[in-house]
């Protein structure tokens, strides 16, 4: 084995990229800035500041997430952290894992771009306010999850306040998420009673220590005591009167519990469980210990080749895939996502690059395989959310920030010359629609900059009538017409009336290729738009699109022309 070849491996070994998944107010952004915290990102959690000194997560850095205390959009956040039973005297690449984390949102309107990052990750970190248990996001989420086999490991949160007893969480998590936990730590007491956690794994007692001022982030946390098991009289020296229920609660665990697999876990049909409070930084630092040492390293990847990889393939004609390991030394990656404005000094457009396989250089250039043309890469950007720098080099499984003129799109990919598409990052019908009307018309640029631009982000979908001039925005939820309407008044200084319109569905319009002539499907597109301009209208991708009042509407359409294809996602490519 080469040099390089034993380097591209030991990089690749020690990255662990994962997304943070939760319903809303579980603390997931808390808890991503402790997780930064004691991975020495940054010296204080809220370390963005805003006017007097108020201190914001610095995951949110957009304005309106400042605002709000919300998180509408996602961040991507780099940092080393020592990886368990390595010797502190080994090689910093044997001895650090590089983390990657991607704190999404946690509302269900922006469900969208979090279902595109967590085809960016190779495992998810899933957070439960122990005193609400499972919430409906959660469920989606893992489903998510689920779809894609994605390894999950469980944080509860919030056990300092009353919460649900600990086996009844364990019994919700398993009946409404269908995947089997494996208890890693194991609460003892909550609310005022909360005395800490008893490291199952470690055999040890951590021991809780609220805060003596309140936000202070005091990291000198004792290290766990180790104990000879749950019947070492230190227990009950140490939790007194709490010492019974502890072990009551392990009996229980260790007659009924399952062992830990990691083959099962790896498939994500396994879940190991830590209890802790984010907001006091007391599990964190063992939740970090355990998804360095379990979370994987970046995985293999299936991809279009060939022809198909550029054209979409007609049917019946073979489409080629080959699975593209991390270690692969030709460069891959795909874009998950794009960002408007990050600095708005210089109203940039940032694409989120996943690198696959391969090594990134800067200067390289790479081939985007849809445009069919190389593009060089010497300003490729590394991020702590919105702080950035150049990046010299970086390795599968990293996030890239590529500057886009509007040239790259979401799901677009990028390899060392072979034609090769990541596929798995659609867009999805929204289901709100509204008319956008310019208060002062010598806007109309800046209204149309703002829509596309916003549009190739996907937080929103844009329309374009056939007829006509006046845009249709479309989103999932409320919220997400909420931050259009912020973001264009507050980066592109568009003021706009949002007008309410009688459509409640969308379908992406393509011919049927299978069993009809070309030319007779040239007949019927035509028929087609003639008849149903009205309805018809092309997106940000200049793809045609119906756009109906109703089901019953839909419905008839699609029976009138069956040589049409109605579909309501759409895979980027």
């Amino acid at each position: 084995m080469s040099k390089v070849d034993a380097t591209a491996r030991a990089e690749v070994r020690r990255r662990r990229t994962f997304a943070i998944i939760s319903h809303p107010d579980a603390g997931k952004t808390t808890l991503t800035e402790k997780l930064l915290l004691f991975g020495g990102a940054i010296q204080m959690a809220g370390a963005v500041r805003a006017r007097k000194a108020a201190r914001h997560a610095v995951s949110d850095w957009m304005k309106m997430e400042q605002e709000r205390g919300i998180s509408v959009t996602t961040s991507v956040m780099s940092f080393e952290y020592p990886i368990p039973g390595i010797p502190a005297d080994a090689p910093d690449i044997e001895r650090l894992a590089n983390v990657n984390l991607l704190d999404t949102p946690g509302h269900a309107d922006f469900g969208e771009d979090t279902y595109r990052v967590l085809t960016a990750v190779d495992s998810a970190l899933m957070v439960i306010d122990g005193a609400k248990g499972v919430e409906s996001r959660t469920e989606k989420l893992i489903e998510i999850c689920r779809m894609r086999d994605t390894p999950v490991i469980t944080f509860v949160n919030k056990f300092d306040r009353e919460c649900l007893a600990p086996l009844e969480l364990l019994d919700e998590i398993e009946d409404k998420l269908g995947i089997p936990c494996v208890p890693w730590t194991w609460p003892i007491g909550m609310g005022k009673r909360f005395k800490g956690v008893y490291h199952l794994v470690d055999q040890q007692l951590h021991l809780f220590k609220p805060s003596d001022k309140a936000g202070e982030d005091n990291l000198e946390l004792s290290e766990g005591i180790p104990v000879s098991g749950i019947d070492d009289p230190r227990i009950d020296e140490l939790l007194g009167d709490q010492a019974d229920d502890l072990r009551e609660d392990i009996e229980l665990l260790e007659g009924a519990g399952a062992e830990f697999d990691r083959e099962a876990f790896l498939a994500g049909k396994q879940t190991p469980l830590l209890f802790g409070s984010a907001m006091n930084n007391f599990g964190v630092r063992e939740l970090l210990r355990t998804f360095v040492s379990l979370a994987p390293p970046p995985q293999q990847r299936e991809a279009i080749v060939g022809k198909a990889a550029i054209e979409p393939p007609k049917p019946g004609d073979p489409v080629e895939t080959r699975m593209i390991a991390a270690v692969d030394p030709e460069f891959s990656g795909f874009v998950f996502k794009i960002q408007a404005n990050m600095d708005p000094n210089h109203r940039d457009r940032m694409a989120f690059m996943r690198i696959c396989s391969g090594k990134f250089a800067r200067g390289m250039k790479a081939h985007h395989v849809r445009l069919g043309r190389d593009v060089g890469m010497s300003n490729a950007l590394a991020f702590l959310a919105r702080s950035r720098e150049l990046v010299e080099e970086a390795w599968p499984g990293d996030i890239i920030g590529v500057p886009n003129h509007g040239t790259i799109k979401i799901g677009d990919s990028f390899s060392g010359g072979s034609k090769l598409r990541y596929t798995g990052i659609p867009s999805f019908a929204p289901e709100l629609f509204r008319r956008v009307l310019l208060k002062t018309p010598l806007k109309a640029k800046a209204l149309a900059k703002g829509l596309r631009q916003l549009s190739e982000e996907g937080a929103i979908q844009v329309f374009k009538p056939l007829l006509g001039a006046t845009w249709v925005v479309g989103a999932v939820g409320q919220l997400q017409l909420e931050v259009m309407k912020h973001r264009l008044l507050d980066e592109y200084s568009v003021e706009a009336a949002y007008e309410h319109v009688d459509f409640t569905t969308t379908r992406w319009v393509t011919p049927n290729l299978e069993g009809y002539a070309k030319q007779d499907l040239d007949k019927v597109m035509s028929n087609f738009k003639r008849k149903c301009e009205e309805n018809l209208y092309v997106d940000g991708h200049d793809d045609l699109v119906y756009l109906a009042p109703n089901k019953w509407n839909m419905i008839k359409t699609e029976e009138r022309f069956p040589e049409l294809r109605f579909e309501a996602t759409r895979e980027h490519s």
